[in-house]
């Protein structure tokens, strides 16, 4: 599937680059016309990063919304009572898993300045305030393995801060190459504790696991390279490639990871547009492990995270100018899973909404 879908990708770029030189002068000047005329009109599906601004100061607010629910097994469904079957890979009591994630909701606020001192460099910096929260099932340790009760756990934090520089590499009449090198820290809490109800019936306060914690406090290095074209007056297609790789590995690190997009755009009306775009990710599972984390719940199992998965997104944003004088946009974008091929036991994405603000000068 992964393979798969890079070399589409790479394929989609080939092309669009050997037609590129096939256009006639006479076409391509009236395409550049058209896009300096809706240059400030269209922007990127709220939901993505690594995007160039064209010129001047940018800050932008979004807010992430992503809801999971149920579990799957290598990519399939499965019930509570299979999950209570299975093994408890943590080497302690009791012997099989107990503890069974029902639903989490998750909340990011990302906040980033964007500074383009010409129209071929872009630079940002970004933080990200991550809160989550997560309902559980504890089932008795042995015999009937009824259900005890069920229990909440949160977390919240400042997740990470990155620095970024976006590259022209080539800018034609028609499309435009660019390039991303991204600096990424994680900073928030990677240790943070919360009250749980234990196979025993009692209660505990132990440090969540790791699905529950805002940081890992490693060091990231992300590279893309990102390809926009103008199909026509009003429809734009865009694809772009990021690789993510860890720095520096600390007692546990998230894996490395490579999340490839592709969107069409199209300019409804000149204060309007809508997309359409799909979603690639492909990420390792953790890294190391924190011996404190030995609940038996499969989000305490270091294995059971990463995967890929293909999701497909629509969005639409609004040019706020002819409303408020002022370059401002609004945004949202709603992404649907569509394949979820995740490591091990993990729990089911339903869904992710991101709404969006931002303010040019």
């Amino acid at each position: 599937m992964k393979n798969f879908l890079i070399i589409v990708l790479l394929i989609s770029w080939s092309v669009l680059s050997d037609d590129e030189t096939m256009h006639k002068d006479h076409e391509s000047m009236q395409m550049m016309d058209h896009m300096h005329h809706s240059e400030h009109h269209s922007s990127s599906p709220v939901g993505t990063t690594g995007n160039m601004h064209h010129m001047g100061w940018m800050v932008s607010v979004k807010q992430g919304f992503m809801n999971m629910s149920g579990n799957i097994l290598d990519g399939d469904s499965i019930a509570n009572a299979d999950i209570l079957q299975l093994p408890n890979p943590m080497g302690n009591m009791p012997a099989n898993l107990s503890v069974i994630p029902e639903d989490m909701d998750m909340q990011m606020t990302m906040i980033d300045v964007m500074y383009a001192p010409t129209k071929d460099l872009t630079l940002m910096m970004m933080g990200t305030y991550v809160s989550r929260d997560m309902t559980l099932g504890t089932y008795a340790a042995m015999m009937d393995r009824n259900l005890l009760g069920t229990f909440k756990t949160s977390s919240s934090d400042l997740s990470e801060l990155t620095f970024s520089a976006l590259r022209t590499i080539s800018d034609t009449d028609n499309s435009k190459w660019y390039a991303e090198a991204t600096l990424q820290k994680s900073l928030g809490n990677n240790d943070q504790t919360g009250l749980v109800l234990t196979p025993m019936g009692t209660k505990m306060n132990m440090i969540l696991p790791y699905a529950m914690q805002p940081s890992d406090k490693a060091t990231r290095l992300i590279l893309g390279l990102n390809n926009s074209r103008k199909l026509s007056e009003k429809v734009s297609w865009t694809n772009q490639a990021r690789f993510k790789k860890v720095l520096d590995e600390k007692e546990w690190s998230l894996g490395d990871q490579l999340e490839l997009n592709s969107w069409v755009q199209y300019q409804y009306i000149s204060s309007l547009s809508v997309s359409t775009r799909l979603k690639f990710v492909s990420q390792k599972d953790i890294s190391g492990s924190n011996p404190m984390i030995m609940a038996p719940v499969q989000t305490a199992n270091p294995e059971n995270y990463g995967g890929d998965e293909l999701h497909i997104g629509f969005g639409a944003n609004y040019d706020l100018s002819s409303l408020t004088s002022k370059q401002d946009v609004v945004g949202v974008e709603v992404l649907f899973p569509i394949i979820q091929e995740k490591n091990g036991l993990q729990m089911e994405t339903k869904h992710q909404i991101v709404l969006g603000f931002n303010r040019s000068f």
